[in-house]
């Protein structure tokens, strides 16, 4: 019962600092699994180009997979944290069985989309036979062995809602090591392995996965102490199932709506590969740096479930303090990283014919990253107190209603070559702003409507 008790005793800001800080570089390795196959990639001997190009094409189905993975394992989070913060054990029992129920049902339609959709998808957005070729057979591999990721993101929830955050980052170190060590042994065949190009890209990343999840599967056995282990608590039970997506929902699709924006996004930029090849790029590292967000939202819902559980005003207003605070501190140092190393990340990449357009967008779109880390964590905040439609609101703003739009009007203006194209990048400032100041005005009313209405 140590780690509750830390969750209800421990001050605030120490305790996000404590357990924020391993779910942030969990979430930052998560971003690397991709930065590094491109990177292996972009360096391979021949059709290097095509690669990159294909790796573009399969990340928003990647990330969609990712997204009802996490999205699942957030409503999970919160509910278990909360449901042990009232002291019943038994119904956390449920909660934690029924998220592995729920894991089985994804994992099935992933492993069916793997089988019989990747062509299709891929070939609507390219008519590069190469590119097609690659990208379908680096998708079907990460769909068909789409458990690793899936439990993964399970177990890492179940690890975090006890408060037991470091082990979920040990785990996922362990899983990235392993990616990175199988990369360019698979990639170019090193010793006995034969030269694989993009399927061996595809093979260690799975492989990586598959070994994160099993630890985690490990240490939430012996570690989770607080309730019981049991199949029989795998049984749906339809109440808790609509508990965790009373949650959960509003974050699988902001989620979502991340792979349906890069879709789109690479069908308006399909008039220039180079272009296209360059978001794909940029977001790779964007994603890193937002992620670092992600991480410590992670922290943040938890936090402010377990104390909105405790009827704890003092404590839930702390956790949104503290949660915005560290927040920003981490944007801006993500926005200097990002402003000042734009040409070491394109030779990271190997980039080529994209590396002016990529350069061209990381300086624009990175301007958003604070504006875009705030709306994560206001995010975090309102799924911890209950407010998924809010949070559904924001995520729609972000990553459909402004940004689509907009960046579709600024394509008809494009007239050729990475500074007309620049005029694209500008909808993601834009975006960032408007929702995060829709955001405040939300925060507002759920700070009024749930916190000082408490006992």
């Amino acid at each position: 019962m140590a780690e509750s008790n830390k969750m209800k005793d421990m001050p605030v800001n120490k305790l996000m600092v404590q357990m924020g800080i391993p779910m942030i570089l969990s979430m930052a390795l998560q971003a690397v699994y991709n930065i590094v196959d491109s990177a292996f990639v972009g360096n391979m001997r021949s059709g290097s180009e095509a690669a990159l190009n294909a790796l573009t094409l399969v990340f928003p189905v990647q990330m969609l997979m990712v997204a009802v993975g996490i999205g699942t394992g957030v409503g999970t989070n919160a509910l278990l944290a909360r449901t042990l913060g009232q002291g019943n054990s038994k119904k956390a029992a449920k909660v934690a069985g029924n998220s592995l129920f729920l894991g089985a049902i994804i994992y099935i339609v992933c492993l069916l989309f793997g089988i019989f959709g990747v062509k299709a998808y891929i070939s609507s957005q390219t008519v590069d036979p190469q590119v097609i070729s690659m990208g379908t057979n680096y998708l079907r591999i990460c769909c068909v062995i789409s458990f690793g990721i899936i439990f993964f993101s399970l177990f890492e929830k179940l690890l975090q809602a006890t408060g037991r955050s470091l082990y979920s980052t040990i785990g996922q170190v362990v899983g990235a090591v392993v990616n990175i060590i199988l990369d360019p042994i698979m990639i170019y065949g090193i010793g006995p392995v034969p030269e694989m190009g993009v399927k061996g890209a595809a093979y260690a990343t799975v492989i990586g996965q598959v070994v994160s999840a099993i630890l985690l599967f490990v240490f939430h056995m012996k570690l989770n102490n607080e309730f019981e282990h049991d199949t029989k608590y795998m049984k749906p039970d339809g109440r808790i199932i609509k508990e965790i997506y009373a949650i959960g929902l509003p974050a699988i699709i902001a989620q979502a709506l991340m792979s349906i924006m890069v879709y789109v996004m690479n069908l308006i930029l399909k008039f220039s590969p180079s272009a296209q090849t360059a978001y794909g790029l940029f977001y790779k590292v964007q994603q890193f740096v937002l992620f670092l967000a992600f991480g410590l939202r992670d922290a943040i819902t938890p936090i402010i479930a377990f104390s909105y559980g405790m009827h704890s005003k003092k404590r839930i207003k702390d956790g949104i303090r503290y949660g915005l605070l560290y927040t920003i501190v981490l944007m801006v140092i993500g926005v200097a990283i990002t402003e000042i190393f734009p040409g070491e990340f394109a030779a990271l990449f190997n980039a080529g014919a994209s590396r002016e357009y990529f350069i061209g967008a990381m300086r624009i779109i990175s301007i958003s990253f604070i504006f875009a880390g705030i709306n994560v964590a206001y995010q975090g905040i309102y799924q911890a107190l209950d407010g998924g439609m809010e949070s559904l609101v924001i995520s729609l703003l972000r990553q459909f209603i402004i940004i689509l739009p907009l960046a579709g009007i600024f394509s008809f203006f494009v007239r050729g070559g990475h500074i007309g194209v620049s005029l694209i990048w500008w909808a993601f400032p834009i975006t960032e702003v408007t929702a995060c100041i829709v955001g405040y005005l939300f925060l507002k009313r759920i700070n009024k409507n749930k916190v000082e209405s408490l006992n």
